[in-house]
């Protein structure tokens, strides 16, 4: 749900909507950039490298987008309205390690800047040197860190998928929480990963989340858990859903297509009472101490499945952009029978500690 979009929460300004509202639709390119009305914007990539029975790297990439709500009334193009920041994450299966890194920068949101910029027609991100852009071959992704690099594009297979009701997204109880969400599963991942000044050549699959929202999660909610899957029939799974203090859920959704979309097969948005979380296995930080279940029993109408990390220690530290710590990380996806049916990425947030606002 991207879900970790909504950390952008803890950091926002006052409410003020832009169209986010059953019914509206969306149109491309335009809903590719950004909503610089909206409270909280996230576009975010995750996906793995490899083949199916042997994936080798996963990584993530998400560029937020937050307005403050302060100097609105200001000429000046160097007033801090709008908020950048940017995550990155290598997680290497081979040698069992982590690695991820962050960005932020104060933009005003009047154009570009040397230090941040986000058009408003298309996808065009920019923080320093890390990138994110899309044109007519797809999605292309830059972002140069301390030890590590990702530099990828991202080639769609498929129609775009609209989450919820046409793009039209409940996360929680009333109608006014909610936002435009549309997903781009099954992209054909190709490029370079660099560890430790080594340029390796990759290719696999990605799946990508753009979501913007002017409300913020319900008082009683805590923290997330969400799953983006690409099946390897070339089907998508979403579910996700939002938890109180005592572990319940107070809101869940999520959606399901089929292999075959392409000739015109539509999605299936679930109901919150249609999907069931279980918590499995746990693992520890030892850096933070929060407990994470890295293994769920999933219920959707779709089918049972069960997913599991693919490592444990998948934990991100982003309290010097976000504010939070959470975790997100490649993981499988089994069937009722135990058979590996696809692959994506798993995250869980507010298990550090709840999410609140400063």
């Amino acid at each position: 749900m991207r879900r970790r979009g909504l950390l952008l929460a803890l950091l926002a300004g006052p409410a003020r909507a832009e169209d986010i509202a059953r019914g509206r639709m969306l149109r491309f390119p335009r809903d590719h950039g950004a909503h610089l009305d909206a409270r909280t914007e996230w576009w975010y990539a995750t996906g793995w490298t490899g083949t199916e029975a042997e994936p080798r790297y996963g990584f993530q990439l998400t560029f937020f987008r937050s307005r403050t709500g302060l100097a609105e009334g200001l000429a000046s193009r160097f007033a801090a309205r709008q908020l950048l920041f940017a995550h990155a994450a290598v997680t290497d299966l081979g040698a069992q390690r982590h690695v991820h890194a962050q960005r932020i920068a104060r933009w005003s949101g009047d154009g570009p800047t040397a230090l941040a910029s986000a058009s408003t027609a298309d996808a065009e991100l920019r923080i320093e040197h890390w990138t994110l852009r899309r044109d007519g071959q797809g999605w292309h992704a830059a972002l140069p860190a301390q030890g590590f690099a990702i530099a990828l594009n991202l080639q769609p297979t498929q129609p775009l998928l609209l989450q919820g009701d046409a793009g039209f997204s409940r996360k929680g109880p009333d109608e006014a929480q909610a936002s435009e969400y549309y997903s781009e599963p099954q992209l054909a991942a190709s490029g370079t990963l660099a560890l430790d000044g080594r340029r390796v050549p990759v290719s696999g699959r990605a799946w990508l989340d753009h979501e913007w929202s002017d409300e913020l999660l319900h008082a009683d909610a805590v923290g997330w858990d969400w799953i983006g899957i690409d099946l390897f029939d070339g089907g998508a799974l979403t579910a996700f859903r939002l938890r109180r203090a005592d572990g319940s859920a107070l809101w869940a959704g999520g959606s399901f297509r089929a292999a075959g979309v392409a000739t015109g097969q539509a999605s299936t948005a679930f109901a919150p009472d249609a999907v069931r979380f279980a918590a499995g296995r746990r693992w520890t930080s030892p850096a933070t101490q929060a407990s994470y279940p890295v293994q769920w029993q999933i219920g959707t109408p779709a089918g049972a499945f069960e997913v599991r990390a693919l490592m444990d220690a998948q934990e991100l530290d982003s309290r010097a952009s976000t504010g939070a710590v959470y975790w997100e990380g490649l993981s499988e996806l089994r069937d009722a029978q135990g058979r590996r049916v696809g692959l994506g990425y798993l995250e869980m947030t507010g298990y550090a500690a709840p999410l609140r606002l400063r």
